[in-house]
C-alpha cells in the first residue's frame, strides 16, 4: 500500500469517473489503502442522498476489488492522532487524515484545505 485514498477518489475509481483522466499518476499508486472511515462517509452520503448508491453493494465492492487494501486501523490511535488536527471541523477529513498520520501514508485528496494543513499529500497534489 503507496497511499490511502479519500472518498472522493474513491467513489470515482469504482465508478470508472471520467474524472480520472485528470489524474495519470494515480495507478502507480496502486494497490490504495482504504480507511473504515470512509466506508462511514459512504454510507452517510447515500442516506442523505447526495450519492446514489447502495452502500452495502459499494462497500463490498471494494472489499472484494484486489485494487484496494482496506488498512485497519485501532480506534484509540485513530482518535489520538486525530485530536492535534484541528484545522478542520470535518469530522471525516480530520479522521482520514489521522488514519494517514498513523500510517505515515500519504493521503490522495482533493480537498484544498487538507492540501494546505496535512503533513502527508502525494506529490503530485502539492
Amino acid at each position: 500500500m503507496k497511499c490511502l485514498l479519500d472518498t472522493h477518489y474513491l467513489i470515482w475509481i469504482v465508478t470508472n469517473s471520467r474524472r480520472l483522466k485528470q489524474f495519470p499518476w494515480l495507478e502507480r499508486y496502486s494497490p490504495w489503502g482504504i480507511s473504515p472511515v470512509t466506508f462511514l462517509e459512504i454510507q452517510l452520503l447515500a442516506e442523505s442522498g447526495r450519492l446514489k448508491t447502495r452502500p452495502s453493494e459499494f462497500i463490498e465492492a471494494v472489499k472484494m476489488d484486489p485494487r484496494f487494501l482496506i488498512d485497519d486501523v485501532a480506534a484509540s490511535v485513530l482518535f489520538q492522532k486525530a485530536l492535534s488536527l484541528g484545522w478542520t471541523r470535518d469530522p471525516f477529513d480530520r479522521l482520514v487524515a489521522a488514519h494517514s498520520l498513523a500510517r505515515r501514508l500519504p493521503l490522495c485528496t482533493i480537498d484544498s484545505i487538507i492540501q494546505k494543513h496535512h503533513t502527508l499529500i502525494l506529490p503530485e497534489l502539492r
